[in-house]
């Protein structure tokens, strides 16, 4: 029996291109803190963490750890000096990217029905940006933190995983207290959202046009992988969900 959801945010619940969202969020972070870190420099640095973020796999510290512990000795600046910076720049900057993205009117009735249906609901968003950030895309979706009690948002804060490894999703199953199979994944990315969910096991719902060809899955154990319940738009699984 289904007993939690776990929704991807980016082109999920939100329609949000990281190929142009992304681009647009470090050039304005690397402008706003132009007088102090050269933005080429700030630029190669911030990639260079951030693939430190990636490649951490659930057997280390957690997703923002990784990120300093490189990032702020190679700029050259106190954690202490450049935080504040930062906090101000997702106050002031980070919501006027909110222009790159586009609300999905099936959003909110999705996280609706799942909340009346009592289900755990999880914003499961790859967590390579602070906890801010999410909740701001979530307002940006309408679904804001401030009106649904979720059980989990993961943000590079608290979670010692990205999407890339199996290990985020262990991690997400552990803080439910839930086995794989009374879960269901729903996102967009084959990858990050189906291919490693279904690897530990979880059922998943690829938000892709209906006649897209799903890439060829290579797990580890047949045993253990999910089953790929569904796929199609965010419309479409709303009016899945309906017919159950």
């Amino acid at each position: 029996m289904l007993k939690a959801i776990l929704f991807d945010l980016d082109n999920t619940l939100l329609g949000n291109s990281m190929e142009t969202f992304v681009p647009a969020y470090f050039q304005a972070l690397t402008r706003y803190v132009a007088h102090l870190i050269p933005p080429d420099r700030l630029l190669t640095e911030l990639l260079r963490a951030t693939r430190a973020m990636e490649a951490n796999d659930g057997n280390g510290p957690t997703n923002e750890e990784a990120f300093a512990a490189l990032f702020y000795p190679a700029v050259g600046y106190e954690r202490a000096t450049l935080e504040p910076i930062f906090e101000r720049f997702y106050a002031e900057e980070f919501p006027k990217l909110r222009s790159l993205t586009q609300a999905r009117p099936e959003a909110r009735p999705l996280v609706e029905w799942a909340f009346e249906r009592g289900l755990q609901v999880v914003i499961a968003t790859n967590p390579l940006f602070p906890r801010t950030a999410v909740e701001q895309r979530l307002e940006w979706a309408d679904v804001p933190v401030t009106e649904f009690d979720y059980a989990l948002v993961t943000s590079y804060e608290i979670m010692h995983a990205t999407k890339a490894h199996p290990a985020y999703y262990r991690e997400i199953l552990a803080r439910l207290g839930r086995e794989p199979r009374e879960c269901l994944m729903v996102g967009d990315d084959w990858e990050h959202d189906i291919a490693q969910a279904a690897s530990i096991g979880i059922p998943v719902y690829w938000i892709a046009d209906p006649g897209e060809t799903p890439p060829s899955p290579s797990f580890h154990r047949e045993d253990e992988m999910g089953t790929l319940v569904g796929q199609g738009t965010l419309a479409d699984l709303w009016g899945w969900v309906k017919r159950r």
